[in-house]
Parts: structure tokens; sequence; C-alpha cells
């Protein structure tokens, strides 16, 4: 029997992924660890109308990664903001929102045929909810509704869009895309000479955080791409019908994503995990063997929503593996070096230096 083929390895880069990236974790702060108070204090410098359809555009698409990868370099925002004026209006949400129509093409007809008619009804919100439903995403019907609005008055969304992305450029990304620059060069630097030590498994590991993704390893060819704000997580897809892109946490474990921040995040992430009861017999338990959130909740007696938030909790801490099957099945084990780094990462904090 002939061994799998490894993917091939390409590399990309540039501010504009984190650009949509950004908008992403500012608007669900709590799933990446960020203080919602200073989340809410970015979106507040945007006017109340711009802040809406940012908002909205969350439940329309997280990050288009199709787009941004086939857009020419540098990749910075204001040559993605360039691009995407160049785009009609009303060409502006099917490019950022359908990215492989080969994938979904039930999704592809209902949101294409609300766009052309410019009205939905009753029969395109049964069959959005039973695609999310089969997709194990979102199926509710007030936010479905609001998505199926925007998809009926395209050419609107896409003006409003495109001024609400230039604002926010304005009063916060400017800045921080110096800022997070120079880290995005060293990231990929690191991961390139990461990929020339590990198989191609070990490096997906490492650059996600603990993640060991399947379908990666089904592609022929894999693009890694790194990411100041979406770390520690993950977003990945296919660009082509072979082709599949990661973008991964770029970020350092030592820096943090709040600007003048001194506690590193991934320290305290890890010990806010920790800190929780539960959270320290799930780790037990995943020292034996790697166990399913459902095998976890008989162990634990507990409801499988509660292990599933703690699962969470500590894969944002970076403490445990987790395996994605094919299937979508997820199997955890603890990341004992992540433990251990832990204790040297707050053993280096508390340690007061004094310069003369």
């Amino acid at each position: 029997m002939m061994a799998p083929q490894t993917p091939h390895i390409l590399w990309d880069w540039g501010t504009a992924y984190d650009l949509f990236a950004s908008l992403h974790v500012l608007h669900d702060p709590d799933k990446f660890g960020l203080r919602g108070s200073w989340a809410a204090g970015v979106r507040s410098r945007l006017n109340p109308p711009q802040r809406t359809i940012l908002e909205d555009a969350q439940e329309l698409f997280l990050s288009p990664l199709t787009w941004l990868y086939n857009l020419p370099a540098p990749k910075d925002a204001a040559s993605a903001l360039w691009a995407l004026g160049q785009l009609a209006p009303v060409e502006r949400l099917p490019t950022l929102a359908i990215h492989h129509t080969e994938e979904s093409p039930e999704l592809a007809e209902v949101l294409k045929g609300v766009s052309a008619r410019q009205a939905w009804n009753e029969t395109d919100l049964e069959r959005l909810k039973h695609y999310h439903q089969q997709k194990g995403g979102s199926s509710n019907p007030k936010m479905l509704a609001n998505a199926l609005e925007w998809w009926s008055h395209p050419a609107e969304f896409g003006e409003r869009y495109l001024a609400a992305l230039q604002a926010y450029y304005a009063v916060f990304f400017a800045e921080e895309e110096r800022r997070i620059y120079p880290v995005l060069q060293q990231a990929l630097e690191r991961a390139q000479e990461l990929a020339t030590q590990l198989d191609f498994h070990n490096l997906v590991v490492e650059l996600s955080q603990g993640l060991m993704i399947a379908e990666l390893a089904q592609a022929t060819e894999v693009v890694f791409v790194p990411s100041y704000w979406i770390t520690p997580l993950v977003i990945y897809e296919h660009i082509t019908a072979e082709r599949m892109l990661l973008l991964f946490g770029g970020r350092p474990a030592e820096a943090a994503l709040v600007p003048g921040e001194t506690v590193p995040d991934a320290m305290q992430r890890a010990l806010k995990a920790l800190s929780d009861p539960t959270r320290l017999r799930i780790l037990r338990y995943l020292t034996d063997q790697p166990l399913t959130p459902s095998q976890l909740s008989r162990l634990l007696r507990l409801r499988a929503p509660t292990v599933i938030h703690h699962l969470n909790s500590l894969r944002l801490a970076g403490l445990v593996y987790v395996s994605l099957d094919v299937d979508g099945e997820k199997r955890y084990t603890i990341r004992e070096a992540a433990v251990e780094d832990t204790t040297d990462a707050l053993r280096k904090f508390l340690v007061v230096r004094n310069e003369r």
C-alpha cells in the first residue's frame, strides 16, 4: 500500500488578512480571550451605522480568505481597500462571502437567487437554516433573516460596508498595522524555519497550537498564512478544490493583543484555564487517553455543553491537542509541554530585573 502523499506547502502573508481577522475578534472577544470592554472601546470609535454594518458583516462572512489570497502583493490593508473599491457595490458581498461555490452549490444558489430577486421568502430562510444545520453552524432564524435581508440589497451593503471598513482603517487599523507588520514578518520566517525541521503533521500541530486537522492532510496544497489577531485559534478553508489555506496564530507567546499590556496573553489564558477545578479534572482524564466531549461528559457527569465550554477554554489556552476528523468528530489530549511552558512563563514574568 502506497503512503499518502504529503501536501505541498505554500506561503503567503500580508496585513490585509488581519484587517478582517481583527474585526472578527473585536466582535467575538470572549472566543479569543480578549477583554470585552477594550473591544467595545475600539468599536465605539465608529459611528452607530458603521458599527452596525460591520457587526452584521460578521454573520455574512468571517474572513474572505480566497479573495485575500488572490490579491496581488503587498496585501496590506490599503491595497485591500483599494481592490474592494474597484468592485461594483453590488459585487462586493458575493465576492467576499461566497468563497468556493463548488463546495456549497446549495448555499450559492439560495444567496444568488435572493440577490437577483432583491427579495427573500420563507423558503429561502428554511433552505439557509437547513444548510447551516448540516454544516454545524448557527441556524438562528433572526440572524439568518438579517443575512438574507442584506443579500436582497447587495448594492446598499457594498456601499455601506466599504465606507465602514475605510472608517475602521482610519480610526484604528492604520496604527495597528504598523505595530503588527514586523511581527508578521518574523512569524512567517519562524514558520518557514519550522517547515524545514518538522513533517507536515507536526508543522500543523505546532503552528495551530495543538490542532490535528485531517482535512488539511488530504489536500494537494496547503497555504500557511500568519495572523497576529487570530492567535491562538485558526481559520481554514478550501480556496480551490485541491488547495487549502490555513490562517494560523503568529503572535508570540510573550506578546499581548492589547497595545501596552504587560501581561502576556498566552500565560494569562493558561492560568485562567488552570484555575478551574473542572478543567483540572478534564486534564487529569486526558493524561490517560484521548477522549471525545461525550466521553468526558459521562466521566464528569456533566452536560455536554458544559464540557464543551471547558474544552474550548483549554483549547484557547493551548493546553490540549484537538484532533479534527474528516467527519467532524473531535478528540482531545493533554499538551503536557504547554502546562510546563505556563509555569516557566510565570516564573520568568515574576522575576524582577533591576536595571541600573
